[in-house]
């Protein structure tokens, strides 16, 4: 920081130079106009160097209920269990250092928001979509089929969310439980959503304008449905909430909130 102001304060003073050489030149009638657009333009470019270095530390947990993403929440916060698998009626937010990383020194703490996933709270999920750096959606790979249904539609309603598109925010399908011997892999399980995806677009599509509610549609016509497609860069990874396995699920947060 202290560099930044200094090297700000050179530019500044080389600003001021070439414009004290001007300014000597120019009129009395055009000092005031030529003193305002350079005040302008400099206040700009500053304000448009600090937005472009403000980054978003947010990583939202989602999902379909009792999919694990509390216990998830509690393993990245204290790795422990907390409450096990008790429903969340509220959401969990939190700011921390992940716990794996409790030892490595100063690293930059995440904000974690695990968002409840019934269909009645969902609408909460719209307060923190605009401020996520990237968005964590926990299917149970253990009982994945019978929910195979569900799951697609919300997926397809996140990937259609124009707080989603507009900010190309990046979507990790996080397969849990996958430590149990008959669990699905992320492969078969990302194969049957982009399956599922592709009927509801279609059945979708088939809806009068007047009743499309999505901002965005998904895919590209007339070919098979695949998240390759998306605006939105989506990728799977293995997990356990149980045991603490979520190594992949810390790379995907520190590809997207840096160290």
């Amino acid at each position: 920081m202290q560099q930044e102001l200094e090297v700000w304060k050179e530019q500044a003073s080389h600003m001021w130079n070439v414009a004290n050489d001007y300014l000597r030149e120019v009129p009395p009638n055009q000092l005031y106009a030529a003193a305002a657009i350079a005040l302008f333009t400099t206040l700009l470019l500053l304000l448009l160097r600090l937005l472009k270095r403000t980054k978003s530390n947010t990583i939202v947990l989602t999902g379909l209920s009792g999919s694990g993403k509390t216990v998830i929440f509690y393993q990245l916060r204290d790795g422990s269990t907390h409450q096990g698998t008790v429903t969340s009626m509220e959401p969990n937010e939190d700011t921390f250092i992940l716990h794996s990383e409790t030892t490595k020194g100063k690293i930059k703490p995440v904000h974690i928001v695990d968002v409840p996933g019934h269909s009645r709270l969902r609408p909460k999920l719209d307060e923190y979509l605009p401020l996520a750096a990237g968005i964590v959606f926990v299917v149970d790979a253990l009982d994945f089929l019978p929910n195979c249904r569900a799951a697609s539609e919300y997926l397809y309603d996140l990937l259609t969310k124009g707080s989603v598109v507009r900010k190309k925010i990046p979507l990790l399908i996080l397969c849990n439980k996958t430590d149990k011997v008959t669990a699905h892999t992320k492969e078969f399980i990302r194969r049957q959503i982009e399956k599922e995806i592709d009927k509801l677009r279609v059945s979708r599509n088939a809806v009068s304008d007047a009743d499309v509610t999505n901002e965005f549609t998904l895919g590209v016509p007339d070919e098979p449905f695949s998240f390759t497609q998306c605006v939105n860069k989506v990728t799977t990874a293995d997990a356990s909430g149980l045991t603490g396995e979520l190594s992949q699920l810390e790379e995907f947060i520190r590809e997207h909130v840096k160290p």
